[in-house]
């Protein structure tokens, strides 16, 4: 979190910090006050009192409309989510955490929406076709359930947290739930954005725009900016290039993104101290990449089903969206390429070739 953020007024910790400071002081000058007053000291006590509870009424009704309520509407947000409907938006609209993940929840709910109403448009436009309107539904049921079964999980998560820190009284565990809330409807928005992107790419809406460029270059610029110098590496990364700059000619910003899906896919799965190796080969007018990691093979039976929407191995962490190998197979399959997958001693290869132009 940046300083400027931690100094920001609109913070709920900073105004639950500032209210109480602000009653310390009224305690104090109210109690001195008192004292002051015509009156013998048992009637300047009590009218003392009668102030001190009428001020404690009024900090339960502040902190009820900071805390209270906010928590409230977000957990019926999140309950109605988990639900899945997506019909009414949370209106909490304030300028600190919760009026933040109000706003992420609310954008997510659209989204779902919007993906919804298209998955329901694009079956219309089939209906002609009894057969393909048959398909279209069994698809439709494997995607709803593969995408209630995603959300459910993150949904469930802002739930439980949202429920502690109604009843947490810690403010850095407050903080802590805060984040995680957060970071789970982060993670509902990257899921929803990969399954829009794959739902353009399977219907046609968008088309490869083809150009000229290095791959070798490319990969070097992908690799760089996942693999070297970074904090989290705990592998040893080697890797075999043409020392030579070998062209293609395809959509750059799709094979840009096919790279950095089986680039973070191999960084993921290999194993801790293990090796990760880049390969590319220019062989009779055909370039061929690998990307190996070292660690735990994929069941044989299970190979070609990694390239499907929303799988996971029932072996790997919450983690990710299911929708890379999936994206990639779209994008190479859209240009003919041949790609694939295979076990070998130790480790996965995952693979595919393109021509070579001039």
């Amino acid at each position: 979190m940046k300083n400027s953020d931690n100094l920001s007024i609109h913070l709920i910790r900073k105004k639950i910090l500032l209210m109480s400071k602000v009653i310390g002081t009224i305690l104090v000058i109210s109690y001195i006050l008192s004292t002051k007053l015509p009156f013998s000291s048992d009637i300047s006590l009590s009218i003392w009192t009668v102030f001190v509870v009428l001020l404690i009424f009024g900090v339960d009704f502040l902190m009820s409309c900071f805390i209270s309520k906010p928590i409230a509407k977000l957990e019926k947000a999140a309950k109605r989510m988990a639900d899945l409907d997506f019909s009414s938006s949370c209106d909490i609209m304030t300028n600190d955490e919760f009026g933040r993940l109000s706003t992420s929840l609310n954008v997510m709910a659209e989204n779902l929406q919007k993906t919804l109403i298209k998955l329901e448009a694009a079956n219309k436009q089939l209906e002609k076709d009894v057969e393909l309107e048959r398909l279209l539904l069994s698809e439709r049921k494997e995607l709803v359930d593969s995408l209630s079964h995603e959300m459910k999980t993150p949904l469930g998560i802002i739930r439980a947290y949202a429920e502690g820190y109604q009843d947490e009284d810690d403010e850095l565990k407050k903080q802590k739930y805060a984040e995680i809330i957060i970071s789970e409807t982060e993670r509902m928005n990257h899921l929803i954005t990969a399954l829009l992107d794959l739902s353009a790419l399977e219907t046609g809406a968008v088309q490869l725009t083809s150009e000229r460029f290095d791959f070798v270059e490319l990969l070097e610029t992908v690799a760089g900016r996942l693999l070297i110098d970074t904090p989290d590496a705990n592998f040893e990364l080697q890797y075999e290039l043409p020392d030579y700059k070998v062209y293609v000619c395809t959509d750059k910003i799709r094979m840009e993104q096919v790279l950095n899906n089986l680039i973070i896919n191999a960084k993921k799965n290999v194993k801790p101290d293990g090796i990760l190796k880049l390969c590319l080969s220019d062989e009779n007018g055909l370039l061929h990449f690998s990307v190996y990691n070292q660690g735990e093979t994929i069941p044989n039976e299970k190979l070609k089903k990694i390239w499907t929407k929303f799988y996971r191995d029932n072996r790997s962490r919450y983690s990710g969206s299911g929708l890379g190998l999936a994206i990639v197979a779209q994008i190479l399959s859209m240009q003919e390429l041949s790609y694939g997958v295979k076990n070998l001693a130790d480790g996965v290869q995952f693979y595919f070739s393109i021509p070579t132009v001039k």
